[in-house]
């Protein structure tokens, strides 16, 4: 309830009312406010009360119940913040003392498929899992170089090693021995 100080009423029995009303609206406040003080002082005897002084949880399930229509109630008169959701780094590197094993996975020939050319290097994909050897982490860094042929402009590349989980930094060989 929100008053307006500044244009309050001149006739006596409605100001008789608007106090009535003021007073409830604190008397209904304040038996809330000392409901939940008691529940908070059972849940706090139940965490931290010696064992003979404590509750079975299922006895405060309907107290428990109450708080959070209460917690509800309040939360929706209150407004709306959202928060700034943070976006998760998109480039995961692992630690740089962690020992490095590369690994080349080649094209098989230098040859075009499609035209008999020969293949150049014009750059190369690097993909980094975690692997596990007993009692020593270490990355296996995969390096598949891209060939392109410079008379059809057919770029060649090995396949990437399939990954246990989709997207994932461990090795088959780290999770079989885990």
């Amino acid at each position: 309830m929100q008053l307006d100080l500044t244009n309050l009423p001149s006739d006596p029995e409605l100001l008789q009312r608007l106090v009535r009303d003021i007073a409830a609206a604190i008397d209904h406040r304040d038996t809330e406010i000392e409901r939940l003080k008691s529940i908070i002082k059972q849940l706090q005897r139940m965490q931290f009360g010696r064992s003979s002084e404590r509750f079975d949880p299922d006895q405060l399930a309907l107290g428990l119940e109450d708080l959070d229509t209460d917690i509800g109630r309040i939360e929706e008169a209150q407004p709306k913040v959202t928060p700034e959701t943070k976006t998760p780094p998109r480039n995961r590197t692992l630690p740089d003392h962690l020992p490095r094993e590369d690994v080349l996975l080649d094209v098989q020939d230098r040859v075009c498929g499609c035209c008999g050319g020969a293949l150049h290097l014009i750059g190369e994909s690097v993909s980094e899992m975690l692997d596990w050897v007993p009692a020593q982490l270490r990355v296996l860094r995969t390096t598949r170089p891209k060939c392109a042929c410079r008379t059809c402009s057919t770029v060649v590349q090995a396949g990437a090693p399939e990954r246990l989980i989709a997207g994932g930094l461990a090795t088959p060989h780290c999770s079989r021995t885990c």
